[in-house]
């Protein structure tokens, strides 16, 4: 298993956090995001994409905007980070470079984060937007519910809930490294331990309490969407590499989902780290595979 040198650059990054965060466990929340802001520094400016900033049902959001992009179809996309950490800054080059291979737009919406705002206020935002959406006149086909780790699960919980709200969902859904276990309980969680340069058993347990708060349960299918039923749920394309703690949370989301016979399709990148379309523009692995999303949603 070869990976470009420029590959290198995410774990590195992911390496020199981890080590900050164990030279100071009591690190607080407003360091830690200070932290994970600095996730925008793998992915490369996407050319041609202009960006506005403004709010939607009460949230504050980024528009990505590639030139000759179908301004009838768009990507509402949530930010990773644990529900707790990143931000629509630290993720708006990912979904600039996601919107110009779907041929798209997208708003990356900066939902309320835990501590401060646990389950469910993520899932409202999102859900409160996606209705915003659809008032601005898109076709629920036109729209796309993408995001990263805990971004992810919000991708795909937000649809659960507005089918659980009988709204009409989207078209497609995509799931970038998804963090869908709150019960931690999967076998790469152990075995890829060594090859993560950020994901631990320790970081989940933290953000997972956070994000649950006194309420939340670890076994809702709008918290851990590996309970849920995926029955009408809009074509999937899920995305991994091979060497981070969370990949059978793809892996185990993708069997669920196909059992239920939703239309999916599983990438697992060999070497690859968690989110690792984050190497945007930088590493030809995340060009590659953010070319695949592009195909697939167009094909």
């Amino acid at each position: 298993m070869t990976i470009s040198a420029q590959a290198g650059y995410l774990e590195a990054l992911y390496r020199d956090w981890t080590a900050r965060m164990a030279a100071d466990p009591q690190m607080s929340i407003a360091m830690l995001r200070s932290l994970f802001d600095e996730w925008h520094q793998p992915t490369y400016e996407p050319e041609d994409v202009t960006y506005r900033s403004g709010r939607l049902a009460g949230v504050e959001t980024i528009w990505t905007l590639p030139i000759d992009a179908d301004a009838n179809k768009v990507i509402l996309y949530t930010h990773g980070g644990g529900f707790a950490v990143g931000s629509a800054a630290s993720h708006r080059k990912l979904a600039g470079h996601l919107a110009k291979a779907l041929g798209t737009t997208a708003v990356v919406i900066d939902y309320r984060r835990a501590p401060e705002h646990p389950f469910p206020a993520q899932i409202e935002d999102a859900t409160a937007v996606y209705r915003a959406l659809l008032d601005m006149g898109y076709a629920p086909e036109n729209i796309v519910t993408a995001g990263d780790s805990a971004g992810g699960n919000l991708a795909i919980s937000t649809v659960l809930k507005l089918r659980e709200d009988c709204t009409e969902l989207p078209g497609a859904v995509v799931a970038l490294s998804p963090w869908l276990d709150m019960e931690h309980s999967g076998d790469t969680l152990v075995s890829n331990a060594a090859t993560d340069g950020l994901v631990s058993r320790e970081i989940l347990e933290g953000m997972s309490a956070m994000f649950l708060g006194q309420t939340g349960k670890p076994d809702d299918p709008l918290t851990n969407p590996l309970y849920a039923d995926y029955t009408g749920f809009p074509r999937l394309y899920v995305t991994a590499g091979s060497v981070e703690t969370l990949l059978d949370n793809s892996t185990r989301l993708a069997d669920r989902a196909t059992t239920a016979g939703v239309d999916v399709t599983l990438s697992v990148v060999d070497g690859m780290q968690h989110v690792f379309p984050f190497l945007a523009g930088r590493a030809a692995e995340a060009d590659t595979e953010i070319e695949r999303i592009g195909a697939w949603y167009r094909g």
